[in-house]
Order: structure tokens, then C-alpha cells, then sequence
């Protein structure tokens, strides 16, 4: 992971770029991962826990219509988070994370370890749906390096815009 972060780190810094961060499942594991190598502050704007339905209307301006039509772990919402933390900070890149780490709350259709992580630039919004197993930890740590991989991966496509 931490080879993961230098190389974010490094595209980053080196092209002026700058992110946000809307957490649920990962609680903060995703920030906390993003600031451990110093310098970060250069880009590296926000993050916001907004863990319940609540917080994710109330601070994010997610429409309960939204959460009450496709549940609060569901595409939409995710997307919906990466592009209101971008939108809130003015910043490059956006992310959004919601999903169930377990051990309860899954469903059927949502079993738990399903993940949506959702990153949002000024000309692109994509969204990916993750599947996970093991512990709570667990899927929250292989959510965090999901994101920072999806991150990692989208990077070069802002970079050649």
C-alpha cells in the first residue's frame, strides 16, 4: 500500500492537483491513509466521515429522496458523495466510499464486503462496485486500497486531458 500512496503522493504534488474525501464504511481509514506521508497538506484538502443517513443529508446535501430510493450503499450515493466533497472544497478529484464492512447489515442483494467507491473529476465520474470478504477490518482496509488504486489508476487519465 504504501508504494501505492508514494506514487499518488508524487503525481499529486507534482501537477498541482488536489482532493477531497467522503468516507462511510471506511470511517476515516482512507484519510488517514492519504495524510502519512509528509506533504500531503499540498493536496489533500478534506475528509468527511458521514457514516449515517444524516450526516450524509445533512453535511453532503444528499437528497433523502436518493438515499431512500437506492439505500446508502448503493452507486448513486457514492457518486453523489465524490461530487459533493470536490464540490465542497473546490478541489481536483472527489471521492465517495459507502458499504456495508459487516459483520452484520447485508442483504441479499447487498451482501456484507459490497463496496461502491466513487471518484469524481471535472470531466469524469466513475463508479465501481466491490465485493470483499473477511473481517470488518478487513474489508475496510481492501476498501481503502481499492480506492487509492482506483485513484492511482485514474490519475493518468486526468493528467492527459
Amino acid at each position: 500500500m504504501i508504494r501505492i500512496l508514494k506514487k499518488i503522493h508524487l503525481l499529486l504534488t507534482r501537477h498541482g492537483l488536489t482532493l477531497a474525501v467522503a468516507e462511510s464504511c471506511t470511517g476515516g481509514l482512507l484519510s488517514e491513509t492519504l495524510t502519512r506521508l509528509p506533504g500531503s497538506s499540498a493536496y489533500f484538502l478534506l475528509g468527511l466521515v458521514t457514516y449515517s443517513n444524516q450526516a450524509k443529508q445533512e453535511i453532503l446535501g444528499i437528497p433523502a429522496k436518493t438515499l431512500g430510493r437506492y439505500g446508502a450503499v448503493s452507486a448513486p450515493v457514492a457518486r453523489s458523495m465524490a461530487e459533493k466533497a470536490r464540490k465542497k472544497c473546490r478541489c481536483d478529484i472527489g471521492i465517495g466510499i459507502t458499504g456495508i464492512a459487516g459483520p452484520s447489515g447485508g442483504t441479499p442483494a447487498k451482501p456484507v464486503g459490497t463496496v461502491f467507491i466513487a471518484l469524481k473529476t471535472a470531466d469524469r465520474l466513475l463508479c465501481k462496485r466491490f465485493c470483499f470478504s473477511g473481517t470488518r477490518c478487513g474489508i475496510r482496509r481492501q476498501t481503502a486500497i481499492a480506492a487509492l488504486k482506483l485513484l492511482l489508476q485514474q490519475l493518468p487519465k486526468h493528467l492527459n486531458k
